[in-house]
């Protein structure tokens, strides 16, 4: 099946894979997500036995050459720390870049996450409240966090007590 219109694929982040050396990349500030041990070793085998099947996605930082991790930042600390991995692609990483700031780049990197992940709340409680401070409404954050309004409440209110410690 070919696709009508050639353009709308070719604008699709993922047609523009590049190869990013692993030391011009930096972890963002406030991801919540963890991977634990035993998948993290998963992660790793996933990559000897399968190669590079996904690239991260980074946006370009304010220092030039240097890109931050929207989503992978587990897949480039294994490149980071495991020579075997590094090797397989002389320490390049597949990578998109978007262009995406503040409280949408916090989004991008939840949905991420929530599709897979595990959240910490502490994290989560700071990330509703640093998008929240920026603008975002309770319902823009449902929508882009994948939450309900409950969540949304309890992890501001979370938040809130923290800062101000309650």
């Amino acid at each position: 099946m070919k696709s009508k219109n050639k353009e709308k694929l070719e604008m699709m982040p993922i047609s523009n894979v590049q190869w990013i050396h692993c030391e011009n990349l930096i972890a963002n500030n406030y991801n919540p997500n963890n991977v634990f041990t035993p998948e993290m070793r998963l992660l790793k085998l996933s990559i000897m036995q399968d190669g590079w099947t996904l690239p991260i996605v980074v946006k370009r930082s304010e220092n030039d050459g240097i890109f931050e991790i929207i989503d992978g930042f587990h897949r480039w600390t294994i490149c980071l720390s495991d020579k075997k991995v590094a090797d397989l692609t002389d320490g390049f990483i597949p990578c998109v870049v978007i262009v995406v700031e503040g409280a949408r780049q916090k989004a991008s990197t939840i949905r991420y996450n929530r599709a897979r992940g595990v959240h910490h709340v502490v994290k989560m409680a700071d990330i509703v409240n640093a998008v929240r401070d920026e603008g975002m409404s309770d319902e823009e954050i449902m929508l882009n966090f994948g939450m309900d309004k409950t969540e949304v409440e309890k992890l501001s209110d979370y938040g809130n007590m923290l800062k101000h410690g309650s």
